[in-house]
């Protein structure tokens, strides 16, 4: 091989090194606007996570405020309730005060009106008597 050979060889190999390092740097370019593109995608996503949890704060508050107006409206019902029930329970106590000692009081239509009697529940009554 003479020295002419060795410098078409030569010149051969640069020129590979040559269109190696261009295809590098064509890719280099190509991976920074890859990583520019994805850091505004995750900038973009951060502050799509950012609303979505402020968000779910602003659901959360708002459903503790309903949960805490529905208790208090709930307190407020038993409130009024337990007056009207303590006055039934008046009531009740006044006619257990009517009855007397080791009586029971019997709703309307039933004892010795109805004609029965007590512990003769279980026998047929004679409706003609």
């Amino acid at each position: 091989m003479g020295i002419l050979e060795h410098v078409k060889v030569l010149e051969s190999k640069v020129d590979k090194e040559i269109d190696f390092a261009k295809r590098i740097i064509e890719e280099n370019v190509q991976l920074k606007e890859k990583d520019a593109l994805n850091q505004k995608r995750i900038e973009v996503l951060e502050s799509l996570l950012q609303a979505f949890k402020e968000e779910q704060n602003a659901i959360e508050n708002g459903i503790l405020s309903a949960l805490n107006r529905l208790n208090q409206f709930e307190d407020a019902v038993e409130k009024k309730l337990s007056p009207a029930s303590d006055d039934q329970n008046n009531s009740e106590q006044a006619d257990s005060e009517q009855t007397e000692p080791g009586e029971t009081p019997q709703p309307e239509g039933t004892g010795e009106a109805s004609g029965r009697e007590e512990g003769n529940s279980d026998q047929p009554q004679n409706v003609a008597e």
